[in-house]
């Protein structure tokens, strides 16, 4: 043998033989975009495509890999057609994933992924190159109506289905969040009671109330409980997501009664002293009746004034000379504080009225007292 053919032949035992599904190690020569090349000590470079390197769309592989890098890839082919191997890294990278996410399978291990795609019915994410599903009935605790919020998000989820051959690994994002919210409302229950001031996030508006989340819990705060003046419309008065101060009414079992009552805003503290006879104020008119009007004093103090003590002239109903939202000034002539009725006189503010006119004023009275008490009975 010649010198020429035993150098060559010494050459050729010098470099590895490889074979398709073979694991080789290689270290990256050269990156571009859509490409890696690889010296793996063969004859030939290995090469990755984008396609064989990610399941994520549009990556720019020079921005994931640097020359001088080591990494790890399957043998697809050993010759590509074009002398050089065929190489692909997710497919090693998924068979370690698989193997990942069956273990995490079998001990229920809670895994953290970002979402990569938003799918009509579902989410997508990828651990170590393998898809997991996760339908929109397992995304969360409540009815999801929009999944794109999403989008990119890390999340945690548990495997619940595990069937690569398949293709079928369902992940589970929902359970994880029943179990949060029930240990959280554990230790709700446990530190609070009746009386307790609190804060909570508005999370839901209705006409009759607000629920607010307590933070493992939701509370009630019914429209009745939430001032001590008059609430027109919860929706106008509370927004989702605003923090509100309560404390807690009552407890009965996981429901929560909630108020912004609180005893020390109570309109009719010291109402014998602000509101005592012979005060002279100021009201709005809140609303009427055929017999008098009610004037709103302070928010959730309402006094009535009796048609009969609108004026010194005979009013047939007070719709005749006020409007519901006018501002009046009264003179209180009872006060009954155990009934809570306060009783107004615009008439006791007027000049003194002539002797003539008092018979007939005061028979008015009579006849619209008769009324009233009718009207309540």
């Amino acid at each position: 043998m010649s010198e020429v053919n035993e150098f060559e032949q010494m050459l050729e035992d010098s470099i590895k033989t490889i074979r398709n599904g073979e694991v080789v190690e290689g270290t990256v020569i050269d990156v571009k975009p859509d490409e890696i090349v690889l010296n793996i000590g063969y004859k030939s470079d290995g090469i990755i495509t984008r396609n064989e390197y990610t399941n994520e769309p549009n990556v720019d592989l020079s921005a994931v890999v640097s020359v001088g890098d080591t990494m790890e890839a399957k043998v697809v082919k050993v010759n590509d057609g074009e002398g050089q191997v065929l190489l692909s890294y997710k497919r090693l990278a998924a068979e370690k994933g698989n193997k990942k996410l069956e273990e995490a399978f079998e001990n229920q291990t809670v895994l953290t992924a970002k979402v990569v795609q938003v799918l009509g019915g579902g989410l997508s994410v990828i651990i170590d190159e393998t898809r997991v599903f996760i339908p929109a009935s397992l995304v969360s605790d409540t009815y999801e109506k929009d999944l794109n919020k999403y989008k990119d998000q890390e999340i945690e989820f548990v495997i619940t289905e595990f069937n690569p051959r398949r293709r079928r690994i369902i992940g589970d994002r929902k359970q994880l969040l029943v179990a949060r919210k029930e240990e959280l409302q554990k230790e709700l229950f446990a530190r609070i009671q009746v009386g307790d001031v609190i804060e909570g996030v508005v999370k839901n508006v209705t006409d009759f109330g607000a629920f607010i989340d307590l933070g493992g819990a939701d509370g009630l705060l019914h429209i009745s409980e939430m001032s001590w003046g008059r609430v027109e419309s919860p929706k106008k008065a509370f927004k989702v997501g605003e923090t509100v101060k309560v404390f807690i009414k009552d407890i009965n079992g996981t429901k929560i009664a909630l108020s912004k009552k609180f005893p020390e805003d109570n309109p009719w503290n010291d109402a014998s002293i602000k509101f005592a006879p012979g005060t002279i104020l100021k009201g709005r008119v809140a609303r009427m009746t055929d017999f008098g009007a009610f004037v709103e004093l302070a928010p959730g103090v309402d006094a009535l004034l009796h048609v009969s003590q609108i004026a010194r002239e005979h009013i047939e109903k007070p719709s005749d000379v006020l409007s519901v939202g006018q501002e009046i000034e009264a003179q209180i002539v009872d006060f009954n504080e155990e009934e809570k009725k306060i009783s107004l006189s615009i008439k006791a503010l007027l000049n003194a009225e002539p002797e003539e006119e008092s018979a007939s004023v005061q028979a008015d009275e009579v006849s619209e007292d008769a009324a009233l008490q009718a009207e309540e009975a």
